[in-house]
């Protein structure tokens, strides 16, 4: 079902609403679970105690918890609510009540143990990751003109909800953030990659090419 027509469809609706690709690929999960779960019925051939019924098998045979229940209950809102233009209504079901837990974090002895094992590139991912608090995804996305070494800062542009987010950058970090920025550079310049060469100025004109590179094009 990865190429169904149908899920497209939801795909293309759901990026024109402006969503984050995080919530899309959250959204079309759910929703292809859904349909899988009802034996691959269509979703207009269904409705309300469809959806009762996977919201309860989440709960009482998946085990999961109560905020995963109800990302699936959005996908599912959404779909008939929002693309199918099939409200749901007012219906009742059984929530998850597995209980809540604390998270397991890392202690800073145990982070910097596992500094001491990475070079390069991971390492310097790894630190972002720890230091500035960034997703893996908006770690990978950011580009240089979103890192200011005179203010130790770091722009995060559409992180989580659309919304943009200033947060820290370690000094201690510097040298090699430039020397990954400096071999970013030159893969746009080399004639190997034609894909990046040049492209930059031309996709986004209103800015320069050289603050557009990604910083982790090499990866």
């Amino acid at each position: 079902m990865a190429s169904s027509p149908f899920l497209n469809e939801v795909r293309t609706s759901i990026r024109v609403r402006g969503m984050s690709i995080r919530t899309e690929k959250t959204y079309i999960y759910w929703i292809r679970f859904f349909i899988r779960y009802n034996n691959c019925r269509h979703p207009s051939e269904m409705g309300a105690t469809e959806v009762v019924r996977f919201l309860g098998y989440l709960a009482t045979d998946r085990h999961v918890a109560v905020n995963t229940q109800r990302i699936a209950l959005n996908a599912l809102a959404y779909l008939y609510n929002q693309f199918l233009k099939q409200p749901l209504g007012d219906f009742e079901f059984n929530y998850a009540s597995k209980p809540q837990r604390l998270p397991e974090v890392l202690m800073a002895a145990e982070v910097a143990s596992i500094l001491k094992e990475m070079v390069g590139r991971d390492k310097l991912i790894f630190s972002l990751l720890y230091g500035s608090g960034l997703r893996i995804s908006e770690c990978l996305r950011l580009r240089v003109k979103d890192i200011d070494f005179s203010q130790g800062s770091i722009t995060v542009r559409d992180g989580k909800g659309s919304k943009d987010r200033v947060t820290i950058f370690s000094s201690t970090l510097y040298e090699s953030t430039r020397g990954i920025i400096s071999a970013a550079r030159t893969r746009q310049s080399e004639k190997c990659w034609p894909f990046y060469t040049g492209c930059f100025g031309k996709k986004i004109p209103f800015c320069l090419s050289a603050a557009c590179v990604d910083v982790f094009i090499s990866v």
